[in-house]
């Protein structure tokens, strides 16, 4: 009952008369009846979907441009985008409800403002974790809690890579430190001509530990430019990004990166839920792991995927010229 009203509330909003459509609709009242909840069931979906991704948080901002689409923006601008302790938290929040959404079947990543984001906020970091640079405590027990603040930024990104939906990055602009391990996180990179990428972290003193020492050496398959950029932290710009294979497309402006991302999850998004994250899951599993241990994985997947409505309903659309429309997972 509460999902007939819904319709019924939605085809009032669009300005849909029901009996006069009917009236009008060429052929029989059934099939017009049909179109009709067709229409309205798309629109519950978007409306549903919009819904469950109007979270509240400080540092991201989430909407649904396209059915079946979610487009997480970084929401700092005034503050380059810069990575305080809210962020870290909410990055993981945001990824696990995005991630157990049904509707959403891919998701964009974007930055807000002049740049996609200047990495770490290292002065909000100093003020929210005074603990870490109290030298008067007990370095056995400041190592244990800086142990467990580094595995809770790690998660925050790791959270990316295990989302079930793909993650497209759009970047433009400056991705520094914290930047490169979010969007080497991500399944497909795009970048604006004017974006260039800078593993930071050894001019602060440190190891970047979140993430791209570990993944971008198998995204880009080049140990020595890996440790040429990590080394030296020079600034590696968007056409030697593409040529490197950090990026798979370089885009005019940050607009035209952000759209060609969005055109790219809305093409996603149309395709079978089911085959799309099982073939992330296989993919990222085939990366950590032998082949022969991979294909074992992948039969285990398909024994069950191959069974699923979605295989008989691609058929059936390829056969008749159509396009498939798929059920919520």
């Amino acid at each position: 009952m509460a999902l007939n009203s819904l319709k019924v509330k939605l085809m009032s909003k669009h300005g849909i008369n029901l009996s006069q459509t009917i009236a009008e609709f060429p052929g029989t009242i059934d099939l017009a009846k049909n179109r009709l909840a067709a229409l309205a069931n798309v629109m519950t979906q978007r409306a549903c979907a919009t819904q469950s991704t109007q979270l509240n948080y400080q540092t991201l901002a989430v909407s649904v441009p396209n059915p079946h689409v979610a487009h997480v923006e970084l929401n700092r601008p005034e503050k380059g985008n810069a990575m305080n302790l809210t962020f870290w938290r909410e990055m993981v929040e945001c990824f696990k409800s995005l991630g157990a959404d049904g509707d959403i079947r891919a998701i964009v990543v974007s930055g807000r403002g002049k740049i996609f984001t200047g990495g770490l906020d290292l002065v909000s970091l100093t003020q929210e974790m005074p603990d870490f640079f109290d030298t008067s405590k007990d370095i056995g027990r400041r190592a244990k809690s800086l142990r467990q603040t580094i595995e809770q930024f790690q998660q925050s990104f790791t959270q990316i890579e295990q989302c079930p939906q793909p993650v497209i990055a759009a970047v433009h602009s400056a991705c520094v430190g914290g930047g490169v391990d979010l969007v080497t996180a991500c399944d497909v990179r795009f970048c604006s001509a004017d974006a260039y990428f800078q593993v930071k972290e050894v001019d602060l003193g440190l190891a970047a530990d979140v993430g791209t020492l570990q993944r971008l050496p198998k995204i880009v398959g080049n140990g020595s430019f890996v440790k040429d950029i990590c080394y030296t932290a020079r600034k590696v710009y968007s056409q030697e990004a593409l040529d490197m294979g950090i990026v798979s497309r370089v885009l005019a402006t940050k607009d035209s990166c952000v759209e060609a991302a969005l055109n790219t999850a809305k093409l996603i998004a149309e395709k079978s839920p089911v085959a799309v994250q099982a073939t992330k899951e296989s993919i990222n599993y085939s990366r950590d792991h032998p082949v022969t241990d991979s294909l074992n994985h992948v039969r285990l997947i398909n024994q069950c995927m191959l069974q699923s409505e979605d295989v008989v309903k691609s058929a059936e659309a390829m056969l008749n010229k159509e396009t498939a429309v798929y059920s919520k997972l």
